[in-house]
């Protein structure tokens, strides 16, 4: 399974300030380059705990007796770190988002460059895909999900013409979803339209704010006096989320620009 190399990796780990004997979690483990470098700024009792919820992610195993693998859902960190003896720890780093092998993956749906089933599941064993989303979701509730969470002006108008196409064929595959809104995709901004159409429903296949929130909220408790949390985010939702939480603990309010 190949993985792209981890972006902000230097500057994401040098934001934990590793401690030799430190324990720290990197909950986005993913192809592993942000642990291998943590690992490598560790000494012998330091400690690493890994989250991913991709059974994809298990193939990157670091073989490291400092390191442990969680293959689960990062919002429910405190519970596994309870499970592991651990009650505090030194450092967090999140890179949020979607990891590259996943968009490179047709078969997983992620990406608007290929034909794949609409899947966005980050965790292949999760309940609902983007494809039960689009054939079952009414058109106030997709219209939500198209405002709230790609930021659509149209996304009422674009709601309506996906149950109107559902209904006279079906929709599962990312190409069908990008030909039955041809319409709404003029040549000069279809790549960023689509992005935005998929980005929303990836958002709601996989709850993605409601478990950044989930996290955030327990940092704090989880954190060591002069701990640290690094996160790097993407798009402007999550961006304002953390930023918002990191000054204030809430998720409401004009986060400042310096964070």
């Amino acid at each position: 399974m190949k993985y792209h190399s981890p972006v902000l990796l230097k500057e994401s780990v040098d934001a934990l300030a590793i401690k030799e004997d430190g324990i720290y979690i990197d909950v986005t483990f993913g192809g592993g380059g942000h642990s291998r470098e943590i690992l490598n700024r560790l000494g012998a009792s330091g400690r690493l705990f890994g989250f991913d919820q991709d059974p994809d992610a298990l193939e990157n195993i670091i073989e490291d007796a400092r390191f442990t693998l969680i293959p689960e859902n990062f919002r429910y960190i405190a519970r596994f770190l309870r499970f592991h003896g651990v009650k505090k720890v030194d450092g967090i780093l999140a890179d949020l988002g979607v990891s590259s092998h996943q968009f490179d993956e047709a078969e997983r749906g992620f990406s608007t460059r290929f034909d794949g089933d609409l899947d966005m599941r980050m965790n292949q064993k999760s309940k609902i895909s983007a494809k039960e989303i689009i054939s079952s979701y009414s058109e106030e509730k997709l219209a939500e999900i198209l405002f709230l969470y790609g930021e659509l002006r149209n996304s009422r108008n674009i709601a309506k013409t996906i149950v109107e196409k559902r209904q006279e064929e079906k929709i599962e595959t990312s190409f069908q979803l990008k030909a039955a809104l041809q319409q709404y995709l003029p040549n000069a901004v279809e790549h960023k339209i689509l992005a935005q159409i998929f980005q929303a429903i990836r958002i709601e296949v996989n709850e993605e704010l409601e478990v950044l929130k989930e996290f955030l909220l327990q940092t704090p408790n989880l954190l060591k006096e002069q701990g640290r949390l690094s996160v790097i985010s993407y798009h402007s939702l999550e961006d304002r989320l953390v930023k918002r939480f990191i000054r204030t603990g809430l998720f409401i309010g004009e986060p400042e620009k310096d964070v």
